[in-house]
């Protein structure tokens, strides 16, 4: 939820944002900081005086669960600081059923606070004045330092862990102490009667008022007959959606650029906007080619992402780019931020001097850390939808220890907290004959969890069809081929009428391919994001001639295209691309079959069979064409690991697959 309310105390209102926390301890810890990051962001609030962030725990997760550990790591990072976050710990002395003595080895479930230095306070709850002074004290050293502070309330749980639990069963003897011990409000209330603070009917009529104050307001719960959705986000994104929560249009406008826009980029970024600053010789040679480039009208996969970022910075929306190595790129593509090569910690980011009053530009090396930066980016994605915030897996498999962040948050979060949120995750894969480590970003994942149905055929008729499948799907997968397509796919998180997350499959070998390359036509105005990129060469000139029709996606298709020449069957085989995985395309891929009738169709991918793309794309294009016909299948067999430690395997893999695919009779036996 979200509220402005006043504060009695400086008569002066204050906004409480509550945000919405799965059943997952501590999972909320990072986006809480990241939503905090953001707010003061946007208000200008560097050192964490408008905005701040209380976190609540209870005492075995804040001792067992990681992410914790990783939250407190953040805090004092330049990007990642909020200037000092107020723990309140709820120690109940016990998790569940466990006792503290076997769930955690240290003395105090407090003692991860130590990591960096914050002090911990530890207070008994059943006395109230003492927790109110050190709550006072807490906030004033939070204020003063700007450091992480730690209250602990010690306490215990009078019940069971839910309404079903029996804590007897497990922890007899401390529930029969328990059942002795007054609760906190007849003791306190016991003490000031005694003090003569209060008398009995005094505190008797409190309790009365608190309750009538309870009871009414449960009575009129019972009329409200319409939920306002509202009333609970976190963040209201004001003036973005209509006002009864919808967006303000179903279609979505050009992503192309004018020419003199992309070259503007494309010189900024071929060079060192700064004087008196010495770059790696290496370096220079990196910036000569990327204006060689833009010489020759032409982008690279590093260029296409440099003029998606520039140009949406001249629109004013602030980008934010967070990630292991980001600043260079994992593959030494990126080069955002130079070093001088002479001056310790003397920078430039040339993105930052490409307009007079562009919006700011944040591109920051996170710590060694996925679950809690990619909690902390989903957070400060939360906050605007003004703004493109990204997320970079060093490879492609390391968001494997941030899936509850992607599994309980980013995934469902819609459905399950009617809250949209535009972040985009960039995950390096490819086959490329290196090991089963980094080989994969696991793309069965996250289609599996696409929310579509492959076994109905939605109505293609319907206007903007393209768009209404963006705004019903729960997040966007997809993996380019080319860089102008990357470039578009960008622009287009941010200028469509709504948000949705983004999973990226980026490429490995293709950063420095020379045909993966894209030339400035197919980024001017009018140009858009190709959900397919159909067959454009012989094959597309006869399609009566065609014997098969090749799907595939990602970087598999340079494989295929050098192999279709090298046999020279470019008139019998057509190659069509599947850019955008999920929503699926059935509108463009229906047109494709129906162009190739007398075509065999065959996906082809370079992942194991039970990995990738197959299991998902295999049903719906089924469904496409009503089950006219088989989908064969040429790639790898199914296997345990992503890939191969072995390189000639690997070759001998990649050749099964191809001779596979261009095999006119390979699937005869089966039919």
């Amino acid at each position: 939820m979200y509220h402005r309310r006043i504060n009695r105390v400086t008569d002066r209102n204050i906004t409480l944002s509550l945000v919405a926390n799965p059943s997952h301890l501590e999972a909320a810890d990072p986006v809480v900081m990241g939503k905090t990051k953001a707010e003061q962001f946007y208000c200008g609030d560097t050192e964490g005086k408008k905005v701040m962030a209380i976190l609540l725990h209870g005492d075995a997760a804040f001792a067992g669960q990681g992410i914790v550990y990783e939250t407190f790591h953040l805090s004092d990072l330049p990007s990642y600081t909020t200037h000092g976050t107020v723990h309140v710990v709820v120690n109940n002395q016990i998790g569940f059923t466990t006792d503290p003595r076997m769930a955690r080895s240290s003395p105090y479930p407090t003692d991860v606070a130590r990591v960096v230095n914050a002090p911990i306070f530890h207070v008994n709850s059943d006395d109230p004045e003492a927790v109110m002074y050190v709550c006072k004290v807490a906030a004033e050293w939070r204020n003063t330092f700007h450091k992480d502070v730690v209250v602990d309330l010690v306490c215990y749980r009078r019940n069971g862990h839910n309404e079903m639990d029996e804590p007897m069963f497990t922890q007899p003897l401390m529930y029969k102490q328990i059942r002795k011990q007054k609760p906190v409000l007849q003791k306190y209330a016991e003490l000031l009667v005694a003090q003569g603070v209060v008398n009995q009917p005094e505190y008797e009529e409190e309790i009365s008022k608190y309750d009538k104050i309870c009871e009414e307001a449960f009575a009129r719960s019972k009329d409200e007959k319409i939920l306002h959705i509202k009333h609970w986000l976190d963040s209201p994104w004001p003036g973005f959606f209509t006002l009864d929560g919808q967006p303000r249009s179903m279609t979505c406008p050009s992503t192309g650029l004018e020419e003199e826009v992309l070259t503007h980029i494309g010189s900024v970024a071929s060079s060192v906007p700064v004087e008196n600053f010495t770059i790696h010789g290496g370096l220079s040679r990196i910036l000569k080619t990327r204006g060689e480039l833009v010489k020759n009208r032409t982008v690279d996969w590093a260029l296409a992402e440099y003029m998606a970022f520039g140009s949406l910075l001249k629109e004013g929306i602030h980008i934010r780019l967070s990630g292991q190595d980001v600043e260079r790129g994992t593959f030494s593509h990126r080069h955002h931020v130079l070093h001088d090569q002479n001056v310790d910690k003397k920078t430039c980011i040339p993105m930052n001097h490409l307009w007079p009053n562009q919006a700011p530009y944040t591109v920051c090396n996170s710590s060694l850390s996925e679950y809690g930066v990619l909690g902390f980016e989903l957070g400060f994605a939360m906050a605007s939808p003004n703004a493109l915030v990204l997320w970079e897996a060093q490879f492609g498999d390391f968001h494997n220890t941030a899936q509850c962040i992607i599994d309980q948050f980013i995934c469902p979060g819609q459905a399950k907290w009617v809250r949209q949120n535009g972040i985009v995750l960039l995950l390096p894969h490819g086959m490329e004959g290196m090991g089963p480590e980094h080989s994969s970003a696991r793309p069965e994942r996250f289609l599996q969890m696409c929310n579509d149905d492959p076994d109905v055929l939605p109505n293609l008729q319907e206007d903007n069809f393209d768009i209404s499948q963006l705004y019903d799907c729960n997040w966007v997968v997809v993996n380019c081929s080319t860089p102008g397509n990357f470039f578009h796919v960008l622009r287009r998180q941010i200028l469509l009428p709504f948000r949705k997350p983004l999973i990226v499959f980026t490429p490995k070998s293709l950063l420095r391919h020379p045909e993966a390359r894209t030339s400035f036509d197919e980024m001017l105005p009018g140009t858009h994001f190709q959900r397919v990129i159909p067959e454009d060469g012989p094959a597309a000139q006869n399609p009566e001639n065609v014997k098969r029709l090749l799907f595939c996606t990602g970087k598999v298709y340079y494989d295929l295209t050098r192999e279709r020449k090298a046999r020279d069957m470019v008139e019998q085989v057509a190659i069509t691309r599947i850019e955008q995985l999920s929503p699926f395309p059935f509108d463009l891929l229906l047109q494709e079959v129906q162009k190739y009738p007398n075509a065999d169709l065959a996906w082809c991918q370079e992942e194991h069979k039970n990995q990738g793309y197959y299991d998902y794309v295999k049903p719906r294009l089924r469904t496409t064409i009503n089950r006219a016909k088989p989908v064969w299948y040429a790639g790898r067999d199914p296997a345990a690991a992503p890939a191969t430690g072995n390189k000639k395997t690997h070759l001998t893999e990649l050749q099964r697959l191809l001779d596979t695919a261009f095999d006119l009779d390979a699937f005869k036996n089966f039919s």
